[in-house]
């Protein structure tokens, strides 16, 4: 028979510290004889209001009593075991009993490893060390990377995240001018991703998670018979991108629902039959502010203003100024980090194309040419930085952020949005 002590004294929960090396399992006829034991312990019902004690007697024999049946987790221990890890009992975690002080210590290497696990598999915040810029705040886990089946054509990096193809072109700023074939290729996955994006933007309302939007998503563009692109590309974990008030772009889906107020970004890419296609739009969850709504209908604005100008002999650096100049009438800012990109059977090659005035991009345009236009549009300053995770980009000042994107093809006299 031991005493059941509880593992901390109420002082000890109350000021959430832990007392686990003075709550020891006791003999049921042990005498407490020292003065530093009665002192620590105050024998007072009021420090454990669950146990009967005594204030006349230096003693347990009063205490109330039970069978231990729980044996020490240390290996090789097997005593009986009445002492309960305090962080153990703060998550819940069943059965983590020690004999002594001694043994818990010596499996705390291990042990700790317990926590470590109950807490990633609990909504938390995985970085809880990082100083977010706005009030949106990542909650994982995430969940398990969804599958692709087997006759789905890949890109080269879907197995080992590294797109080499690219990689092989990265110093040439040569622009590739698509033959009759490629273009049709080119229409074919364009069409699949409108299709992809409007199935995930039906879903959107207060409530929903990301993650549910990327689980939509990735169905949707498997039951086509593609593959999403972002899915594993450079260890990318999700199938498409949804980046929510402050996030610029690359957020990924996880477990917190959208928000009544909210405005959220779709960017959806998929690969079919050797060749990519990209586009992206920013909606409203729910009932969003005025000041919201003008930076969402801006950013579209931009794009539209943006494709107006797409005709060969256009430089690539021409549209930046378009674009800035609108954001900046309407009293807002232009990301500079991030631009938009050729694309064919690469998901990202040449020509880049920056999004901001007085810009130095390299080329003309050319009939044949496909290309991105997604200018990311900032309520307060243009200026980013990126989220532990590597992939998501935020605004410094944690002020919202919207974008819209389309894949467009350059023609003898304007320009085809593949994406449309």
């Amino acid at each position: 028979m031991y005493v059941s002590i509880y593992t901390r004294c109420q002082p000890c929960v109350e000021r959430d510290e832990s007392c686990l090396f003075e709550h020891f399992p006791l003999g049921w006829e042990e005498t407490v004889t020292s003065p530093a034991k009665r002192a620590y312990f105050f024998f007072n019902s009021k420090f454990f209001p669950r146990l009967s004690i005594s204030k006349s007697r230096f003693s347990f024999n009063k205490l109330k009593t039970m069978t231990d049946q729980n044996t020490c987790l240390l290996e090789g221990c097997n005593k009986p075991a009445s002492l309960q890890c305090p962080t153990c009992i703060k998550l819940k975690i069943k059965g983590s009993f020690y004999c002594s002080k001694d043994c818990f210590t010596k499996s705390w290497n291990e042990h700790k490893k317990l926590h470590k696990s109950k807490i990633e598999s609990q909504p938390h915040n995985p970085f809880p060390n990082y100083r977010y810029t706005g009030e949106l705040q990542a909650l994982y886990p995430l969940s398990p990377r969804r599958e692709v089946p087997k006759e789905i054509v890949r890109p080269d990096y879907a197995e080992t995240s590294i797109p080499v193809s690219e990689q092989s072109v990265r110093a040439s700023s040569s622009i590739k001018v698509l033959n009759e074939e490629e273009i049709k290729g080119m229409r074919e996955v364009c069409r699949i991703t409108r299709e992809v994006l409007d199935a995930g933007a039906a879903i959107i309302r207060p409530g929903i998670t990301t993650d549910e939007i990327d689980e939509v998503i990735h169905k949707a563009t498997i039951e086509r018979g593609a593959y999403p692109s972002p899915l594993n590309y450079y260890k990318f974990p999700k199938s498409v991108c949804t980046s929510v008030n402050e996030v610029i772009c690359h957020g990924i889906p996880d477990l917190r629902p959208l928000k009544d107020g909210d405005i959220v970004n779709i960017d959806v890419s998929c690969y079919y039959n050797g060749f990519h296609g990209d586009m992206n739009a920013t909606y409203c969850v729910g009932n969003v502010d005025a000041k919201g709504k003008q930076l969402v209908n801006t950013a579209r604005e931009c794009l539209e203003k943006a494709i107006a100008l797409v005709k060969p002999g256009i430089r690539y650096r021409d549209f930046g100024k378009v674009i800035e100049d609108h954001a900046k009438k309407n009293g807002f800012s232009v990301v500079r980090t991030f631009c938009g990109h050729g694309i064919n059977q690469l998901f990202h090659c040449a020509p880049n194309v920056p999004h901001y005035a007085n810009n130095k991009a390299i080329g003309i345009i050319r009939p044949g040419h496909c290309f991105t236009i997604e200018p990311m549009i900032c309520e307060g300053g243009w200026r980013d930085e990126i989220w532990p995770d590597n992939w998501t980009a935020v605004t410094s000042d944690g002020k919202r952020s919207a974008q819209f994107e389309h894949t467009l093809l350059v023609t003898e006299s304007g320009c085809e949005i593949l994406t449309k």
